[in-house]
């Protein structure tokens, strides 16, 4: 009741709208909750105001909801994504979810992260290939987004996707974009090692922006909806077509399996409840009623976002084209969204196109300025965890060496391998909508498997009683025990099937692309700490001696 006077209060005060004031309501808590983030107590010693659990809600529903999900997932499967993530939600974010509230009561004075957390649990030979893992997933998130980042640049500009088109020095499409991709690393690399965080506060202008596209998705679908009488643009003949899928790749049962780690990676970024159990009031209530009706709200979200797609794109019609892929169909929708309102509102069909140019034009912009935002911040925020998280003898020379706050040496190192991943998938021959296809494809894969070793982890984490637990979401070890085996069989087998999937159909380059990554990653990571062990083992042998 507090939450809607509050939004009745805004209303009155700004002579705004419901939407408008949900939206301010919505920005001040996140703004108190990242405030709260990193103090517990103020320099009197005075304890700092409590999460609730509306603002709980919020943050959860915020760090993970993410508006590009909802029109992938659709362009994959229809309608048919909807029992999928409820799927998901079910056996995989809510049991994971209080898996990591465990661990962030439990180590919230730990300054390294998920590598202390495995390392505790289990052991460091396991919590280095685990967080390196994490990392590596990260690597693979920069090579996908700095070529696809160009498609909402696009749209910025243009009010629709051009980059099909774009041709530098003759190469063609897919090659040009890795050529750009490989000057943005480079760019980014050399500006954020220099320390100019500055740069993502002011993208952040378009994470808020990114937030608003949820609210022009509804309205809009709902101002189609009536302009059409109530008739959907893909209509739902029976109840299969809820659940098979329009897109003739996941039609079939491995297709439809294989989609499951789009709905895991959808959940992804719960990691953050981690670290703000205590600061929750009454956490042993708040927090698992926060977390249940988290998931409930994201899943029914999510439910209600594909569903909505279907008001105003009717798959065969406007996605089916060879022009349209998972890089750019988020783009496209919302083009066609403008369009539909457009056309519902009786205007012309140049005045509908414009509008519709114009809703592309501001979901390219929000989305190219918080995707910037990301990239400088993840280009060295990971990688500088990973180091002082880590012992440092594992580094070989000055890579572990952390400048002015940033690990500038391990950057540049970083930036090589990210430029040479850029080359050899854009350079492999294959079209645009292959390329960016398996961009994201090996992006769900690398950023999913680190799930597996956390869940795993949290065995050994509830089977350590030398581990001090304020929180308990797992009462006994038996259904901690279960939990974690359901959670990696989810996410396992999830991968499994993606992997396979390509293989089945003859496309074997995309198996090797999605396994090659998470295995010589792998790979450098025993190779590290194997040289780590030999230092170790060399120099107690010199002390004994």
């Amino acid at each position: 009741m507090s939450f809607l006077l509050k939004i009745i209060k805004i209303t009155k005060s700004k002579n705004i709208d419901f939407i408008g004031a949900l939206c301010i309501l919505i920005y001040r808590n996140i703004k108190l909750n990242i405030e709260l983030g990193g103090k517990k107590m103020s320099s009197n010693g005075e304890k700092t105001k409590k999460l609730t659990l509306v603002p709980l809600i919020l943050m959860i529903f915020t760090s993970v909801f993410g508006f590009a999900n909802m029109p992938r997932s659709y362009y994959l499967m229809g309608y048919g994504a909807i029992p999928w993530f409820i799927f998901s939600g079910l056996l995989f974010f809510i049991p994971y979810a209080f898996m990591m509230a465990e661990y962030g009561a439990a180590f919230k004075s730990e300054k390294g992260g998920i590598y202390s957390w495995m390392e505790k649990s289990v052991g460091a030979k396991y919590a280095f290939v685990g967080t390196f893992m994490w990392y590596a997933s990260y690597i693979i998130w920069m090579v996908n987004v700095s070529a696809s980042i160009w498609i909402p640049a696009s749209n910025a500009i243009m009010g629709k996707d051009t980059t099909q088109a774009w041709s530098l020095f003759g190469l063609n499409t897919t090659q040009t974009l890795g050529v750009l991709g490989i000057l943005w690393i480079i760019f980014v690399t050399v500006t954020a090692s220099k320390g100019l965080e500055k740069i993502t506060k002011v993208t952040s202008v378009g994470g808020t922006a990114v937030a608003l596209l949820n609210v022009v998705l509804l309205v809009g679908a709902i101002v189609v909806l009536a302009c059409n009488g109530g008739k959907l643009a893909e209509p739902i003949v029976s109840a299969a077509s809820l659940v098979d899928s329009p897109n003739p790749a996941y039609q079939s049962t491995l297709g439809m399996l294989s989609f499951v780690v789009f709905a895991i990676f959808s959940f992804g970024g719960i990691e953050v409840v981690g670290g703000v159990v205590d600061q929750t009031e009454n956490a042993e209530t708040t927090f698992p009623k926060g977390l249940k009706m988290s998931a409930i709200i994201i899943c029914v979200g999510y439910a209600i976002g594909i569903f909505l797609c279907g008001i105003f794109v009717n798959w065969a019609g406007s996605l089916a084209g060879k022009e349209v892929h998972m890089g750019n169909v988020a783009y496209v929708m919302m083009q066609q969204l403008g369009y539909k309102i457009g056309m519902g509102f009786g205007l012309g069909e140049a005045t509908a196109l414009t509008i519709g140019a114009w809703v592309a034009r501001f979901v390219g912009l929000s989305m190219f300025l918080a995707l910037t935002g990301a990239f400088f911040t993840l280009s060295y925020a990971p990688l500088k965890q990973l180091i002082e998280g880590s012992p440092k003898e594992i580094w070989p020379g000055k890579m572990g060496k952390i400048e002015d706050g940033m690990p500038k040496n391990a950057m540049k190192i970083q930036a090589i391998i990210v430029c040479a991943m850029i080359g050899l998938v854009s350079f492999g021959g294959q079209g645009a909508t292959e390329f960016f296809s398996k961009l994201i494809l090996m992006t769900n894969v690398a950023m999913t498997i680190p799930y597996i070793f956390l869940s795993l982890a949290f065995i050994g984490f509830k089977k350590n009683k030398d581990i001090v637990k304020p929180f308990e979401a797992y009462k006994s070890e038996k259904s901690a025990v279960i939990a974690a085996v359901v959670v990696s069989l989810v996410v396992g087998f999830a991968n499994i099937f993606t992997i396979i999937k390509p293989t089945i159909e003859g496309n074997y380059g995309d198996t090797i692309w999605m396994i090659a990554g998470p295995i010589v990653f792998t790979l450098i990571a025993l190779l590290l700490f194997g040289n780590y062990e030999k230092k170790n083992l060399v120099s107690k042998k010199d002390n004994v001696a």
